[in-house]
């Protein structure tokens, strides 16, 4: 069994709260019952066998973390899919090859259908000559074909046998993506509790937090920097909250101060993961740092390039449908830059999504970084717009707290920035907005990019 180290933590605490489920309580004794009559569901009566490509769609739900489990531990090929992501349903059925589709409806109810296909790709081939469980997750790229990064999914199980502390964990994170599926066994295999809620808002994941004592919320900068915007952490009892992770994209200098001016007693911990490589064990410099150490057992890091790379048994074994980037030595080039100071890192970004201003290289959350000190300003995304002298021009939207004189306010910034950056880095255009968007991921999202 590849659950065999989280099956004797079930049995040994049946009577402890394994998860909370849209405010409702699920004991560990009743996750073990559902885990085995879904493994009788799938073998006998649905004859969904071993190395089966299975897409599994839902939210984190009672129902779809037991079927996550039981399609885990019968070595099947499991294909994760937010329920909210069902616009690219039929592209990544066909991407991926998929055989069955098990679907999870509002009322937590599975429906299961064969879709008559069968995959026969190289990659899925070597997961079921081994006999173990696999894990397709997709890319949330902003442009073509989502890339399909496919694991041996026993590589990224290893790490959770290593018991950590035992918390009572919101599964802030997606389903379909490795950050909610980490936070998941994090806490199952220490036997803490998840809380899991279809409603990600500030308002709702406050209430929460203060309803079930909430120890440890994983989020993303985009999140948190609206949970500051609503002022929802003022309305609700956090005294409960130990940790705030973050990851998922890079975080603003400006939006961790105010954290930490806001909530002092909650510790942050900045994470670093991609889906071709699961996360890493990290260590920042202290809760105000951006820095941190990176690997951990099992991780091996290096730099090339300005560029980190990851060499890891956790690494996927490739793309379905991409040639995927290692060195001839093993190592997965992540495409993020990063500065070093001895042992520590600090990610820039990607660099596919630095802007070519004439020439000049930016990363955009540089600039967000210098905008977001400028008072008066909530929120702000940089990006660039087509330009046929300079290749690009910089642009940003920016929100407001309060209404004000938009020209004003243009002139006002732009004198600001210049005492902060240098000339081709000071948007060329800024537009007020209402709202920036984020994508249901809460990443931001430029009016120019698609996808998850």
């Amino acid at each position: 069994m590849h659950l065999d180290f989280l099956i004797s933590g079930f049995e040994k605490n049946r009577d402890k709260t394994a998860l909370i489920c849209d405010d409702k309580k699920f004991s560990y004794g009743d996750l073990l019952d559902n885990f085995y009559f879904f493994k009788k569901e799938l073998l006998i009566n649905r004859n969904i066998h071993s190395g089966s490509l299975v897409l599994l769609e839902g939210d984190f739900s009672f129902n779809t973390i037991s079927l996550l489990l039981a399609l885990t531990d019968n070595c099947c090929i499991i294909v994760p899919l937010n329920s909210s992501s069902k616009s690219d349903r039929n592209e990544l059925i066909d991407i991926a090859g998929i055989e069955y589709v098990i679907s999870l409806n509002d009322s937590d109810e599975a429906e299961f259908k064969s879709t008559g296909f069968s995959s026969s790709h190289e990659l899925i081939k070597i997961i079921r000559e081994r006999k173990n469980p696999g894990l397709i997750l997709f890319s949330s790229g902003t442009s073509g074909k989502p890339k399909a990064a496919v694991h041996d999914f026993s590589g990224l199980l290893k790490k959770f046998r290593t018991k950590r502390d035992s918390l009572v964990t919101l599964n802030f994170l997606l389903f379909d993506h490795w950050g909610g599926l980490n936070t998941l066994f994090h806490t199952l295999s220490n036997n803490g509790t998840v809380v899991t809620t279809s409603d990600r808002s500030p308002d709702n994941i406050c209430r929460l937090i203060e309803k079930h004592k909430i120890e440890l919320l994983p989020s993303s900068p985009t999140f948190l920097n609206l949970l500051l915007m609503s002022e929802a952490n003022k309305q609700y009892d956090l005294r409960s909250l130990k940790i705030i992770s973050y990851g998922t994209e890079p975080m603003s200098a400006v939006t961790l101060k105010k954290l930490n001016s806001e909530l002092p007693d909650v510790k942050f911990r900045q994470t670093y993961g991609l889906i071709e490589t699961g996360v890493l064990r990290t260590k920042s410099k202290d809760d105000n740092s951006l820095w941190l150490k990176l690997g951990g057992e099992g991780f091996e890091v290096r730099v090339r390039d300005n560029i980190l790379q990851i060499k890891s048994e956790s690494n996927i074994l490739g793309y379905l449908n991409y040639p995927a980037p290692f060195t001839e030595d093993g190592y997965f080039i992540t495409g993020d830059e990063v500065e070093t100071d001895g042992e520590y890192y600090r990610i820039l970004g990607r660099k596919s999504e630095q802007i070519n201003i004439g020439g000049e290289k930016v990363y955009p959350g540089e600039i967000e970084n210098v905008i977001r000190e400028f008072d008066n300003v909530a929120d702000a995304v940089v990006y660039g717009e087509k330009n046929p002298v300079t290749g690009n021009i910089l642009c940003a939207d920016v929100k407001l707290f309060t209404d004000e004189n938009a020209s004003e306010f243009r002139v006002r910034l732009k004198k600001f920035c210049q005492s902060k950056l240098s000339k081709y880095k000071i948007p060329a255009r800024i537009n007020i907005t209402e709202e920036i968007n984020y994508s249901e991921r809460f990443k931001k999202k430029l009016k120019n990019q698609s996808g998850p």
